[in-house]
C-alpha cells in the first residue's frame, strides 16, 4: 500500500507544486491525483501528452459515476490522462461545486488509491494533492487508507504554528490516545518544508523541535527548495533543464529519504517505474 497525501493547512505553500515534483521523480511508478474539493489546478497550468489541452471531463469528475457503482482499482486507469511529460494524472474537478458528486465517496477512492499498488496488471503509488484542509474537509476521509500524509508547510512563524497545530488536529483525529503518542501511529504525519536551500538544516532542527515539544505527533520529513524558476519550469512556463532545478534536486533527495525510511513497508510492484516529468 502507498498512498501518500499531500495537503496544506492554510494558505498557498505550494501543494499542488510539491506534488508533481514528488510525483515525477517517484521511484515506481506514480499516479498524481488532484483531490482538492475546492477544485484542480493541473487543466489550466500543464498540456498534455498529445501537445493540447488535458480535458476537465476525465479525472475525479468523470470517477465519481464510477466510484458509485464500486471501484476496483485499476479502474482508476480508465480516468487518467498523460501530461507532456508523461507523468499520469487524476484531474481535478473544476470548481468547488462538483464536490457535492463526491459525497460519501472518499472512502471508496482512498481504498482503491491505497490498492493500486497491489494491482497484478498496471501497479502504483498514488500521490494525491489533496489542497487546503481543515477539519471538516471531506478529503480528509481518505487519509486513514494512506501510508503517509504529508503537511506542506512555507517556514514563516505563523506558518510553522499552523502546521504544528494542524499536525496535532490530525494525529488526534487519525490516531486518538494521549498525545505524542500519536507518532507511533499510521499513517504517520510528516512536514515537508518549503525552505531556501541554504537554510533548511537549520530550520527543520528548529520546526522537529517545535513539533516534539507540542507532542504533534509529527516530523518534518524532508525540505523541498523554495525555487520559483524551477516552479514555472515544471509547470511548462519557463524553458530550461527541469532536472537541474533546485526543485527537482530536493524532490529527489525528499523521495529518496521516504524510500530509505519507508520503502520497506511498501510492496514492490512487478515491472518499473513508469517514465514521468522530469525524469
Amino acid at each position: 500500500m502507498a498512498l501518500i497525501a499531500l495537503a496544506a493547512d492554510k494558505g498557498s505553500p505550494g501543494v499542488t507544486t510539491a506534488a508533481v515534483a514528488l510525483a515525477a521523480v517517484w521511484p515506481r511508478r506514480a499516479l498524481l491525483a488532484e483531490t482538492d474539493p475546492a477544485g484542480g489546478d493541473l487543466v489550466y497550468r500543464s498540456a498534455a501528452a498529445h501537445g493540447g489541452q488535458l480535458n476537465p471531463n476525465t479525472g475525479m469528475l468523470s470517477i465519481a459515476a464510477t466510484a458509485r457503482r464500486g471501484l476496483v482499482p485499476d479502474q482508476l486507469w480508465d480516468h487518467v490522462q498523460p501530461l507532456s511529460g508523461g507523468l499520469e494524472v487524476l484531474v481535478g474537478l473544476g470548481v468547488a461545486e462538483q464536490a457535492a458528486g463526491l459525497a460519501g465517496l472518499w472512502p471508496t477512492l482512498g481504498r482503491a488509491f491505497s490498492q493500486l499498488a497491489d494491482s497484478p496488471h498496471a501497479p502504483a503509488d498514488v500521490i494525491a494533492d489533496c489542497g487546503r484542509i481543515s477539519g471538516e474537509t471531506p478529503v480528509t476521509e481518505l487519509f486513514p487508507q494512506a501510508a503517509l500524509v504529508l503537511l506542506i508547510s512555507r517556514t514563516e512563524p505563523e506558518a510553522i504554528a499552523r502546521v504544528r497545530d494542524r499536525a496535532a488536529a490530525l494525529s488526534a483525529k487519525l490516531h486518538g490516545g494521549t498525545r505524542g503518542v500519536a507518532s507511533l501511529g499510521t499513517p504517520l504525519i510528516g512536514v515537508i518544508l518549503i525552505a531556501d536551500p541554504g537554510e533548511s538544516a537549520k530550520i527543520v532542527h528548529q520546526v522537529n523541535d517545535m513539533l516534539v515539544a507540542a507532542q504533534s505527533g509529527a516530523r518534518v520529513v524532508g525540505t523541498l527548495a523554495h525555487d520559483p524558476a524551477g516552479a514555472e519550469q515544471l509547470a511548462g512556463r519557463r524553458r530550461g533543464r527541469l532536472d537541474k532545478s533546485l526543485l527537482i534536486r530536493s524532490a529527489r533527495k525528499v523521495t529518496v529519504d521516504l524510500y530509505q525510511q519507508f520503502g520497506a513497508a511498501w510492496a514492490v510492484p512487478a515491472g518499473g517505474p513508469a517514465s514521468g516529468a522530469g525524469r
